[in-house]
């Protein structure tokens, strides 16, 4: 059973869509590279709940809006012969928030959805951005989506 969850952060500044990434410390797995929050579930948490609590605790913010993203990033990892199939998530914020990054991190930074690739290596990463900015474009965040927190 999948353990892991992604969430990306997005807020509008004026009328721009911009999606927050933050760059992972020293000595963090993934250091140095820029991504979304994540993390795993704990306990008997669910996904949606893991993906709350992993960006409170990552960035102190709670979400103006929470819905799930209608994909999953999946990649394989070779040194566990394992596919990883891992449930994607979207919490919209004000763009004036206080960000108050845990020690998971060194720094953040609010990017253009066009230009996230020239920070995340990750291509499934891409991709859910390109589906998030996508569906807020367009308004098409549809209510099976939604999760009332």
């Amino acid at each position: 059973m999948n353990q892991l969850i992604d969430l990306y952060i997005y807020s509008w500044e004026s009328d721009r869509l911009k999606i927050l990434l933050f760059k992972r410390a020293d000595g963090k797995i993934y250091q140095n590279q820029w991504r979304m929050v994540g993390g795993k579930k704990e306990g008997d948490e669910t996904s949606w709940q893991a993906a709350l609590r992993e960006m409170k605790e990552e960035t102190g913010l709670e979400p103006a809006e929470f819905w799930v993203l209608p994909s999953i990033n999946h990649f394989y990892e070779h040194k566990k012969d394992k596919i990883h199939l891992i449930p994607a998530f979207a919490a919209k914020i004000p763009f004036n928030s206080i960000i108050q990054l845990n020690s998971e991190h060194s720094e953040y930074k609010w990017v253009y959805p066009e230009e996230a690739s020239h920070y995340l290596q990750w291509p499934e990463q891409n991709r859910l951005i390109s589906l998030l900015s996508t569906i807020v474009l367009h308004d098409n965040i549809l209510p099976e989506w939604r999760i009332e927190i």
